[in-house]
């Protein structure tokens, strides 16, 4: 474990590359910290690992930047045994976030040495783009590269995504204008007035991972989510991009529906638990059957 991100690049950095598509979100994590310094997720230290093999070679990472959960890799499990036993006194920790056998092996484990239980919170689907289908018909409007006069509208609307998705959101009005510094958020207007909003983050690679995507519920139902994003998706490819990926809530059937309509394909499953303060009780600690809850 270290907290220096240039450790941590050197170390881990290849093995993050060699499965860039899987590893999306640690490696923008890295990009976004080297990017916008190490308080780009809040004040508290990031913290990163990762996993040798008995022949030298990294079979593992993580990164946890609080007040978020731990972003893990797929892993062997004895790494999971030895990241939680090390993991460093004092540090508090909300979750886990991993595909479901390392979340499941991860939170079983810190059920053990801790007797604290935890519980899904969400369930997502990573995707990459295939082909691209814009929708046909197309909503009315069009796209524009958001500007810093739109900085105080973004917020809002970044708050009220972290607020239904049930994420922390304290440092919204920072990553809005970071993102806004490499155009990195896209609004679909009519008639001058925003409807909705599609970010993604920096170029990585030649990969691009699009998020958030918000529509107020007022205009919800008319298109205007997945004409942003396959707006929002066509000028990272036109800009060179290789992979663009996405995730979305496998509890929402409508967006899974729309981002496959646009070409979207599935790649693999993720994660997120929560822990609990205490044991409560009457709560069945995750994992006892084999699955989450």
């Amino acid at each position: 474990m270290t907290e220096s991100l240039k450790e941590y690049r050197a170390a881990a950095g290849g093995f993050l590359a060699s499965k860039r598509t899987e590893n999306n979100v640690l490696v923008t994590v890295v990009e976004t910290l080297r990017a916008r310094g190490m308080a780009a997720f809040g004040d508290a230290a990031p913290l990163f690992g990762w996993w040798l093999s008995s022949g030298g070679a990294v079979e593992g990472a993580f990164v946890h930047t609080p007040p978020y959960g731990v972003l893990l890799t797929s892993v062997p499990h004895q790494a999971v045994e030895s990241l939680v036993e090390s993991w460093p006194s004092g540090r508090q920790l909300s979750g886990v976030n991993a595909g479901e056998e390392a979340a499941v092996a991860f939170a079983e484990v810190w059920w053990r040495r801790t007797a604290v239980t935890s519980r899904p919170h969400r369930r997502e689907r990573l995707y990459r783009l295939g082909n691209l289908v814009f929708p046909r018909p197309g909503p009315a409007g069009h796209p524009r590269v958001a500007g810093t006069t739109d900085k105080d509208l973004l917020v809002a609307w970044v708050e009220a995504f972290n607020d239904e998705i049930g994420e922390p959101g304290g440092n919204a009005p920072e990553r809005v204008a970071d993102r806004l510094g490499y155009g990195g958020l896209t609004l679909w207007e009519i008639d001058g007035a925003p409807v909705s909003v599609a970010g993604h983050t920096r170029p990585t690679g030649g990969m691009v991972r699009i998020g958030p995507v918000y529509t107020p519920p007022d205009s919800r139902r008319e298109g205007y989510a997945g004409a942003v994003t396959a707006a929002v998706s066509r000028a990272a490819l036109d800009a060179g991009a290789r992979d663009v990926l996405l995730f979305t809530d496998l509890s929402n059937p409508t967006s899974n529906g729309i981002y496959q309509r646009l070409g979207f394909e599935p790649v693999e499953d993720r994660v997120v638990l929560l822990f609990a303060a205490s044991p409560g009780p009457g709560t069945t600690p995750v994992g006892e059957s084999g699955s989450p809850g």
